[in-house]
């Protein structure tokens, strides 16, 4: 049974490395020595610094990097260990995911932490769980990332349960009817999320209207325009940063006034920056909102403000994302099931993370059989266009 909870405080380190830097040293085990004689323990860490979802990335890596920085040492088996990062950038592809996974079991590390992006992290799976090497998933929601996978846990909710969350929040909120739903074709994330929503919103008399759109697409007005012609009351768009920042910048040119409502990808300052100063109604699902734990934003604004290259890759302001409490918290859980097995050993990490505990500042982390967290909570935020900020609308649960 892979049971988990966990428990996060406050950390900090540096982002230098960000673009996929990796570590010095390979080797075969996953504890050894450095140059100064410390004992190390590398921690695999399988983000997007590049592609359409590396501002999630960066973001995600800085929580990590935080709490690296507040606690670079684990204490296992009675050893004092020295905790180094090593990255690896999957480019938000799924092609390059298989090419950084290796990267990362070639260097010998004990654990993953890892993906930012459902695609990258089914794609790695494989190469993760074929090493022995166990993976904890930050923010990967597509059930698919553990199915089959005994090596692959994570912390975050899944899209069926945040499916059916926007799909009620969208009949509670705007008693809407009709819902046009718009997503890129192939893409497992957002055509899993739009299955999910269009199952709850039809069981409870909606009406659904889909489209995809092309790998690369640049142009959504056509799209933009048939949802208003369809009557739809509003548009799920369940997509990446980067073609989020498109459609809500040309929904705002067209004056569109139908709400937006989006996934958890869209809970990032870039896309909040696209509906600044306009009319556009955007609400997302989301694992944290700034002010649920006053210390950790506390510490996390700080070490952005600080830490070399950190603000850059937030984006260029504080706005403490929920991709970064997540990848916070995931390091954590790291270190409590580094500190379970009682060695560096990747078979004994993985044995003991089914039983590990923790509770983090994003909340209680429990794991289900299959290696997934059981959350029933998810915060809804909406985007404050005049002041550029997001703000709690609700917290959502399914029954």
């Amino acid at each position: 049974m892979k049971r988990f909870l966990a428990l996060a405080t406050s950390c900090a380190l540096m982002i230098a490395a960000l673009a996929g830097c990796g570590s010095s040293g390979s080797g075969s085990g996953s504890g050894g020595g450095s140059a100064s004689g410390d004992k190390v323990i590398k921690i695999g860490v399988f983000e997007p610094a590049s592609g359409d979802s590396a501002s999630g990335g960066k973001k995600e890596m800085l929580g990590m990097q935080y709490a690296n920085s507040e606690t670079p040492t684990v204490t296992v088996g009675g050893e004092e260990y020295k905790v180094e990062l090593v990255y690896a950038d999957n480019g938000s592809s799924t092609d390059k995911a298989p090419t950084a996974a290796a990267q990362l079991v070639s260097e010998g590390v004990a654990l993953v932490l890892g993906s930012y992006g459902s695609g990258v992290s089914m794609a790695a799976g494989p190469n993760f769980g074929n090493a022995g090497i166990p993976a904890i998933g930050v923010t990967c929601t597509n059930p698919n990332v553990t199915a089959g996978n005994d090596y692959y846990f994570r912390i975050c909710f899944l899209d069926p349960f945040q499916g059916t969350v926007l799909a009620n929040f969208s009949m509670d909120k705007f008693q809407a009817k009709t819902a046009y739903c718009l997503g890129e074709a192939g893409n497992e994330y957002d055509q899993g999320l739009i299955t999910f929503f269009e199952q709850a919103f039809t069981a409870a008399g909606g009406k659904v209207i889909k489209d995809a759109f092309p790998t690369n697409n640049s142009d959504f007005n056509s799209y933009l325009n048939k949802a208003k012609a369809e009557g739809a009351d509003v548009i799920f768009t369940p997509v990446s940063i980067a073609y989020a920042t498109q459609i809500i910048t040309q929904a705002a040119s067209l004056g569109l006034e139908i709400p937006f409502v989006g996934s958890d990808t869209l809970d990032d300052n870039m896309v909040l920056e696209a509906a600044k100063g306009t009319n556009i109604q955007l609400y997302v699902s989301t694992f944290y909102q700034e002010g649920g734990n006053p210390d950790f934003d506390a510490g996390i604004k700080n070490y952005i403000n600080t830490a070399s290259g950190a603000l850059e890759s937030n984006g260029g302001n504080d706005t403490v994302a929920a991709v970064t409490a997540m990848g916070y918290d995931a390091y954590y859980v790291a270190l409590e099931a580094l500190k379970a097995a009682g060695s560096t050993d990747k078979a004994a990490v993985k044995a003991a993370l089914p039983d590990v505990t923790y509770t983090g500042v994003s909340g209680s982390i429990a794991f289900d059989e299959q290696g997934d967290a059981i959350r029933d909570t998810a915060y809804i935020k909406t985007a404050d266009t005049a002041n550029n900020a997001w703000t709690l609308e609700t917290v959502q649960t399914v029954e």
